[in-house]
């Protein structure tokens, strides 16, 4: 499936050339994104605002994600993907510059921070169904499993990494500087991805239009009910997950764990537990790939549980790694699902939903975190967001497929989706 040219690569046998560079592009902007998530709650806090303005931060940057996001799948499916990264990349280097030097420069306004990182969400928009389009295409299904789970691996250690030198580097310098280094390397991969090699994808043929497009994605998204029963899952879990990690973490760093120093190294050891999972999911190759993968997203409630009491920092850490150990099983199980099930000519679209329906309450959810600490207490509303991660994981493993579903070595037939099957999923889904 892939070029001479895009075969060739460092590493295994099976490692393109794409595969590498789009390994080494994440893993930079992993370094700088995943410091750059405190150093904006931190500029908020430093700014002079409260738990409400970090959410109003947060979701301000995931409202024009949900806004753009079916559009910038459909685009990654009509135009060459590596395009559509290089220009996101440019937009989120760009605002995060100006973020930068605002903070840097002087004290920053609410709607200025709000409008700067509107700019990023809409950036990652277009680039998160491009990117994940180019690497499902990038891997064969015999290797699937273990590229996947190296890929993560990798761009999990960054994410250790950024998130524990982000922490510390608020704290000895500033939010400020974090956010400089984020546009750097926004820069950096946007150079990287600049070289990817699009020749071994077919070219695609010239289809109705936009809405004709988006609305094939909607039926290759809704005739899979274990596809939409675990986006709708998520959907509701990254809401009350992100609200948690994005303006409850740094309160309760800040008024009981010593700041953000504490705070980040906790989010490194997530971070250091998703490097685990993925090192265990290059060995194991459970069959059931997703009754297997959401068997272990259960334990995603337990930091926010912790949060709540609150636990000793050192207990925190134990927490966040477990958490970040059995979710990456998950992780790499869903992206072998996904590269088995889903015909190549559309895995950007499908990914669309996939990201629209992951985050679509998200700016929901952060923006009223602040009013439900005023109505329900911080610990309350902490316990709230782990008692939902329970029970929509449990609902989800009503749905057959996502019990039955097994791995193979190579990709569906590409086939049309009975009508009656789509119809049906439509229906379940109003």
């Amino acid at each position: 499936m892939t070029s001479a040219a895009s075969r060739s690569a460092p590493g295994p046998a099976w490692a393109s050339r794409n595969y590498s560079l789009l390994t080494a592009a994440a893993v930079v902007t992993g370094l700088g994104a995943n410091g750059s998530l405190i150093a904006a709650a931190f500029a908020v806090l430093d700014a002079g605002g409260d738990g409400g303005d970090v959410g109003l931060v947060a979701a301000s940057r995931t409202v024009p994600l949900v806004v753009f996001l079916l559009i910038g799948g459909a685009i990654a499916d009509r135009v060459p993907r590596h395009r559509v990264m290089v220009a996101a990349n440019a937009l989120n280097c760009l605002s995060q510059a100006a973020f930068a030097l605002l903070v840097l420069t002087g004290e920053p306004r609410l709607w200025q921070m709000m409008l700067l990182t509107a700019l990023g969400g809409t950036g990652q928009a277009f680039f998160g169904p491009a990117a994940e389009g180019m690497l499902l295409s990038s891997v064969d299904g015999e290797h699937a499993g273990r590229a996947f789970a190296l890929f993560r691996m990798a761009t999990q250690s960054a994410a250790l990494g950024g998130a524990a030198l982000g922490g510390a580097l608020v704290a000895a310098v500033g939010p400020g500087w974090v956010l400089a280094i984020d546009a750097a390397a926004f820069a950096v991969a946007g150079a990287l991805r600049s070289f990817l090699d699009v020749g071994h994808i077919p070219a695609r043929t010239p289809g109705e239009g936009m809405l004709a497009d988006l609305r094939e994605g909607w039926r290759e998204f809704a005739g899979r009910p274990w596809l939409w029963g675990i986006v709708v899952q998520f959907s509701l879990a990254n809401a009350v997950v992100g609200a948690a990690d994005s303006v409850y973490g740094p309160l309760v760093a800040r008024d009981s764990l010593g700041g953000a120093g504490p705070w980040g190294l906790a989010l490194g050891a997530f971070g250091a537990g998703t490097v685990a999972g993925a090192l265990l999911m290059t060995r194991w190759r459970p069959r059931r790939l997703l009754l297997a993968g959401t068997l272990c997203v259960f334990p995603l409630a337990l930091p926010s549980a912790a949060l709540a009491v609150p636990i000793p920092v050192g207990v925190l850490c134990g927490v966040m790694f477990v958490a970040g150990t059995t979710v990456e099983v998950f992780g790499v199980s869903w992206m072998t699902a996904l590269h088995q099930e889903i015909p190549e000519d559309k895995l950007s679209r499908v990914s669309a939903y996939d990201w629209f329906g992951s985050v679509a309450l998200m700016p929901v959810a952060t923006a009223l975190a602040g009013p439900a600490e005023t109505a329900f207490g911080r610990a309350g509303s902490l316990w709230g967001c782990s008692g939902l991660v329970v029970l929509v994981t449990a609902l989800v493993l009503l749905v057959p497929d996502v019990r039955r579903l097994t791995r193979r070595t190579t990709r569906a037939a590409v086939a049309p989706l009975p009508s009656a099957d789509a119809e049906s999923a439509v229906g379940g889904l109003g």
